[in-house]
Order: C-alpha cells, then structure tokens, then sequence
C-alpha cells in the first residue's frame, strides 16, 4: 500500500549537495512511500487520487479545488521513511519498505503519472542526502495510503 504525505504549498524546493534540482510555487509536495508488494497499478492509482484531492480553496474560502483545477505544480520526493514501523522500542524499523529498485522503479512511475495527469512535476533524486523546504499553506497536510 503506497503511502504519500502531502502537502498544500505556497512554493518548495528540494536541494541536493547545495544545489535546487526541484522547486514549485502554488501546489503540492509530495513524500512518498513504496511499501513491500507495491505494484505500477497501486502507483497509478495513487497518482490519481492526489491530482483529484480538493484541498484547495474555492472563491468561497472552501477547500474545494484539485491540483488540477488550480493549475498548481507537484513536488514529488522519495521518503522511505514513511514506512517507519514504531511499535516496538525507540528505533524505527522500515522493512515493510520496497527494496531499493522496486521504490525507485516505483517513486518514479508515481511521478510519470502525474505528468501523465498534465500536472507539472518536479522531482528530488531518489536514495539521495536531500534538504527539503517548504511554506505550508493552511497548514494543510493530508496522510494517504492507497
């Protein structure tokens, strides 16, 4: 069950070694998790969900308005982190985490969707040392498992 964390932003950039390789104005950031299991179709569906979710205000003040409907940008970053398991004792465990190749394989399908959605998509590099910033706007911040 793919997991994503997402966030409503006013802009957010991903630097790796110094350098922006990622940066977005109105839209969202996306952390994302492929978990042991996970499948392109999962992926796909996941995709959708997110391009569809109404979190962003209507003329009314209301949070009823997709990405898509505001023209906004996604910031998609891979988070295996995401898979914490924290029942027992104070160290997170991620097994339930894809390998390595399955999350990239995976991270980067998620990613291809959105643009397949014809949302403007940028990436951090996947397994990398990345500092993530952001302006959280509301704050809104929605947890999905798909």
């Amino acid at each position: 069950m793919m997991r994503a964390l997402v966030q409503r932003v006013t802009n957010a950039s991903v630097t790796v070694d110094g350098a922006i390789i990622g940066q977005i104005d109105t839209g969202l950031l996306v952390l994302v998790c492929a978990m042991q299991g996970d499948t392109p179709a999962q992926a796909k569906a996941l995709a959708g969900k997110i391009s569809k979710l109404r979190i962003f205000a209507d003329e009314t003040g209301r949070m009823n308005r997709s990405l898509t409907d505001v023209g906004g940008s996604a910031l998609v970053v891979s988070q295996f982190t995401l898979a914490a398991d924290t029942t027992r004792g104070n160290r997170p465990g991620f097994s339930a985490a894809a390998a390595p190749d399955d999350g990239r394989a995976l991270y980067e399908n998620f990613a291809n969707q959105l643009v397949k959605l014809e949302i403007p998509v940028q990436t951090g590099k996947f397994g990398a040392d990345m500092a993530v910033a952001l302006v959280n706007d509301g704050p809104v911040t929605i947890w999905i498992e798909n």
